[in-house]
């Protein structure tokens, strides 16, 4: 039996976490700039809904590590959520810093010619309904982009939910570890990447994604012997916190 030729990749390989790692707010607008004056060109974020329907970029469910709100996010409407200080808690120059909403990341990605991978992250108990919807604004936001962001999740829920809203947009399942069906899971929910903890990539992992069809991404990748390793190996996309140590090539 013949191996499947992937579809053509067209994401580069490094690509910065929640915009620029640890140097800048993460998943705000200040640290995808920092990013792209690394010379990064494509970013990670992670999207959720507030209690109103706004997809809007924050990574945990609750508020007090990244914001000065409390509580959990997707509780609050975004008039509310609009209003809180997401930079302060990093550096006073980053006080007053807003949090991002898809649309705004996306105007600037597209104006500038980056490329996105959008985790899914739901407030708990709403993964098929934010899959749907963040699905949804994506493919508004990039209906006239000729590449579209990549989304992904841990919840497979949530990939199944933006699989019917969106089919069109290629997705990728976030694993932490690894099952034996690995594989299986990212076939049946009809995904284009599967997207490791760096330490789940060996040789013969990589090798049976690939005859799957698969694409092989690593997260997060803050060390020169890793990033060695899962080059050596040969896979296709690299998330790091560390844009001012890694000089992205393509």
């Amino acid at each position: 039996m013949s191996t499947p030729e992937p579809s053509p990749w067209p994401y580069p390989r490094w690509i910065a976490h929640r915009g620029a790692g640890r140097l800048a707010p993460e998943n705000t607008l200040a640290a995808f700039r920092l990013g792209a004056s690394h010379g990064y060109r494509m970013f990670e974020c992670d999207a959720k809904l507030s209690a109103d329907g706004v997809v809007f970029l924050l990574h945990d469910a609750t508020l007090e590590r990244t914001t000065n709100g409390h509580g959990t996010a997707g509780d609050l409407g975004w008039s509310q959520l609009s209003q809180l200080d997401a930079g302060g808690w990093l550096a006073r120059s980053y006080a007053g810093e807003p949090l991002a909403t898809l649309s705004s990341v996306s105007r600037f990605c597209l104006a500038n010619g980056y490329r996105l991978n959008i985790e899914i992250k739901p407030t708990p108990g709403t993964d098929r309904h934010t899959g749907e919807v963040v699905a949804r604004e994506a493919a508004a936001c990039w209906r006239q982009a000729a590449v579209p962001p990549l989304l992904s999740s841990f919840r497979p829920d949530a990939l199944a939910g933006a699989r019917d809203a969106a089919p069109e947009l290629p997705r990728g399942l976030l694993m932490d570890t690894w099952p034996e069906d690995a594989v299986d899971q990212a076939t049946r929910l009809g995904c284009v990447a599967l997207i490791c903890n760096h330490a789940l990539w060996d040789a013969p992992r990589v090798a049976l994604a690939r005859a799957a069809g698969l694409r092989t991404l690593s997260y997060t990748v803050n060390e020169a012997a890793v990033a060695d390793h899962l080059l050596g190996l040969g896979t296709d996309g690299i998330i790091t916190d560390r844009v001012d140590f890694f000089a992205p090539d393509t």
